[in-house]
């Protein structure tokens, strides 16, 4: 008979999965690898994401893993910048190429580089970095040199679709809390020193499950951005175990990976913006409710940084220059608020270790 997890139990499985309960004592670039992938279009938020799950973490860690190109910044998953080890880059973006590709439909592409032979523009950008790096705005003018008549950056954009392309590790170290130029761009390939791999969309189903599990089809296919997974699900299905969640789902997991008692105790934990927690599923109730999820996502587009009470999003924080704002949704325990202000001065040191004054400030519930 197949087991029924609740939706407790999902989520204390998720954050023990996640390193979320206890911090571990792994690496950076082991976690990294776990996680499969980080996203990383704004610089910080990785980081964020890394203190809270490792213990110790310090920013040179990740820093010296970015600038020995151990870990590149590309496009892959949801055809978002993300972080990934370099000996997964080879694999996983050709495995989610296909959604990828599916980006020059859009009418801003689609309309800029119309009468442009994809596989013409593909050769074209490739031959033109296959000296190395090069400076974004060398690279653009030589793409418009080719195809005159065509907006230049829709062009640069557009190869970026085509391949894996990376920026230099500035555009991805810690700094800023928004997304920075590129100034340098490279194929990933060049930077890594492995060459590009075939899809393997196996691996990429057993890896998500080990950080992510259990999971339905739907909602690997809404963290990973393919669809049509189903038919390889239920090929593997004999080599997966089987759950149902409380609404008769079908939940899909690898033999043997822990599952956690749904009244295990978890500590409060904050989370940056976009955290993979957050995004890895279709239905999102293991760690927010549906109306908390309106707030965190707003507009659909952003993912806001939020914090974990009793193991769900209870909600948001932000910081501005020298305040870090904690913003409930409901009403706290005078533990949990005590909580949260000592995690809350932990992540106000790693953020800003050299700040004069501490300035803490708590938003009225609701």
């Amino acid at each position: 008979m197949t087991a029924t997890l609740s939706t407790r139990t999902l989520n204390r499985t998720l954050l023990h999965r996640q390193h979320l309960t206890q911090r571990t004592g792994a690496s950076a670039l082991e976690v990294l690898k776990h996680l499969v992938a980080v996203q990383g279009q704004e610089p910080n938020w990785p980081y964020v994401g890394l203190w809270t799950r490792i213990t110790d973490f310090k920013k040179d860690e990740l820093t010296e893993l970015l600038e020995t190109n151990a870990v590149v910044r590309s496009t892959v998953i949801r055809v978002t910048q993300h972080l990934v080890a370099a000996e997964d880059i080879g694999w996983l973006r050709p495995t989610v190429q296909p959604k990828v590709v599916r980006h020059l439909k859009a009418a801003h592409y689609a309309n800029e580089i119309e009468g442009i032979d994809h596989d013409e523009l593909a050769a074209a950008g490739r031959e033109i970095l296959s000296g190395g790096r090069m400076p974004r705005k060398e690279f653009i003018e030589k793409l418009s040199q080719r195809f005159p008549g065509h907006h230049p950056g829709r062009l640069a954009d557009s190869v970026e679709v085509l391949h894996a392309l990376v920026p230099a590790p500035s555009a991805a170290v810690w700094g800023s809390w928004r997304a920075r130029l590129k100034r340098e761009v490279s194929l990933a390939e060049h930077v890594t020193g492995r060459p590009m791999e075939p899809a393997n969309v196996e691996r990429m189903i057993r890896r998500y499950l080990a950080a992510f599990g259990p999971a339905s089809v739907m909602d690997m296919q809404a963290w990973s951005g393919l669809t049509k997974l189903r038919d390889e699900v239920e090929r593997l299905r004999p080599q997966l175990t089987v759950y149902r969640g409380e609404d008769g789902r079908e939940l899909f997991d690898l033999p043997g990976a822990p599952i956690v008692d749904g009244s295990e105790p978890v500590p409060v934990r904050f989370l940056p913006a976009y955290d993979n927690a957050l995004l890895a599923y279709k239905d999102r109730t293991r760690i927010m409710s549906e109306s908390d999820r309106k707030r965190v996502t707003p507009g659909g587009a952003l993912v806001l940084p939020t914090f974990l009470v009793d193991g769900f999003v209870a909600g948001l924080w932000s910081v501005e220059g020298s305040t870090l704002t904690i913003s409930p949704f409901r009403e706290l325990s005078a533990a949990d608020e005590a909580a949260l202000a000592a995690e809350a001065a932990e992540l106000y040191d790693f953020i800003a270790p050299d700040a004069p004054e501490r300035d803490i400030r708590w938003e009225p519930a609701g």
